[in-house]
């Protein structure tokens, strides 16, 4: 059995969608009966694990440092070439017109996980033109899948909105051996040159428009001293101020668990999350966290867990802040990784996603058996 996925959202520099696959490809790699290959525009080279098919490609602005594939032919021909039983597509770009190609060609079942809102990132940028017309292209590329999963039921609710009328909620997952409150270290604070008795938020990801790091950034200036945040990741430029350290993005994810461990609260501005995997393992990690009631990590935090506050508005963000910590941080730091720990386990969440497949399978079987017996002559 060989499983594929395809998607231009794959790269070493990280991100939810990578982290997926890595998360897959080791519990895989722990199956013997399952090959599993990651086909992307972004990656250097194969031969390791995961197994990795690079898909020629070339680089195009505003996609973050992701590469565009150079033609929907070049990526279905690589993808075929693995004969896969069944292939899933990590994006809305060429690699998901790729997978369907191969899907006709090879006649596998063919999966589209919906990773990115698309429309909602559209709109900001050009209008509610442009996303009504990304919303009719997604009902149109979607509808030719055998199944398409969304990791937040906000995100189903939006495909359904679109005419993906059965879509289906598959969240995404934590290694919870690697997240855990025991990666704290007590020396951040003297690393940072900050006192002891600082209250030390974090932010970790990419520094994009679309996260509202902005929002952010003026909360923590409002609340003053000792209030300090660590922003963790890379991208645009952000503003220096002193109560503000950056460190670069970690590939490692020991380190990262190491850096959210040993802070207080993670804060999470955006309001257009598909999901928020860094939400669940800061929680992991024994982190409360202040996010917005806007997109998936609204899903993820509850009142024993966190707090959730009204979407681009700085006296919001200020007010939750400060509630996380006059209400005190123990109780919901406990509820954060416990409930991580024991909802988003990737060995919880990753059978849940193989029985997804081996229904698809299990029908594809079925039809074959039917359209034999059809052909057998009385």
């Amino acid at each position: 059995m060989h499983f594929a996925d395809i998607t231009m959202f794959y790269a070493a520099e990280g991100g939810g969608v990578s982290t997926y696959l890595n998360a897959k490809a080791r519990w895989l790699a722990q199956r013997s009966r399952v090959e599993h290959t990651i086909v992307s525009p972004n990656v250097e080279s194969a031969g390791r694990a995961p197994a990795l098919l690079r898909v020629p490609s070339l680089p195009v602005p505003g996609l973050h440092g992701y590469r565009w594939p150079r033609s929907v032919g070049v990526a279905a021909r690589l993808l075929a070439s693995l004969q896969p039983d069944l292939i899933e597509a990590g994006d809305a770009g060429p690699c998901a017109w790729a997978a369907l190609r191969v899907k006709r060609r090879l006649g596998v079942p063919a999966v589209a996980f919906y990773h990115s809102d698309l429309p909602h990132l559209i709109g900001q940028r050009f209008g509610d033109l442009a996303m009504q017309g990304a919303r009719q292209y997604l009902a149109q590329l979607y509808r030719q899948f055998d199944l398409v999963l969304a990791p937040s039921r906000l995100m189903v609710q939006q495909l359904c909105g679109m005419g993906i009328a059965d879509a289906v909620h598959q969240p995404l997952g934590i290694d919870v051996r690697v997240f855990s409150p025991q990666r704290r270290i007590g020396t951040l604070r003297e690393h940072l040159h900050l006192p002891p008795a600082t209250r030390l938020l974090v932010y970790a990801g990419r520094f994009t428009q679309e996260k509202k790091l902005n929002v952010l950034i003026d909360a923590v200036r409002r609340l003053g001293r000792p209030y300090h945040l660590l922003l963790i990741g890379g991208g645009a430029a952000l503003p220096r101020y002193p109560q503000i350290s950056y460190m670069p993005f970690k590939r490692d994810q020991r380190t990262l668990a190491r850096l959210l461990a040993s802070c207080d609260v993670l804060v999470h501005p955006g309001d257009c999350e598909t999901f928020g995997l860094i939400v669940l393992e800061a929680m992991a990690c024994g982190l409360p966290v202040v996010g917005t009631r806007g997109g998936g990590v609204a899903e993820l935090v509850d009142d024993a867990s966190g707090i959730l506050v009204q979407p681009n508005c700085v006296d919001s963000l200020c007010v939750g802040i400060d509630a996380v910590y006059r209400q005190g941080l123990a109780a919901r730091s406990e509820a954060a990784w416990r409930k991580a720990r024991e909802q988003y386990d990737w060995n919880r969440i990753m059978p849940q996603l193989m029985r997804r497949y081996a229904g698809l399978l299990a029908s594809r079987a079925r039809a074959e058996l039917e359209a034999e017996r059809v052909c057998v002559p009385e």
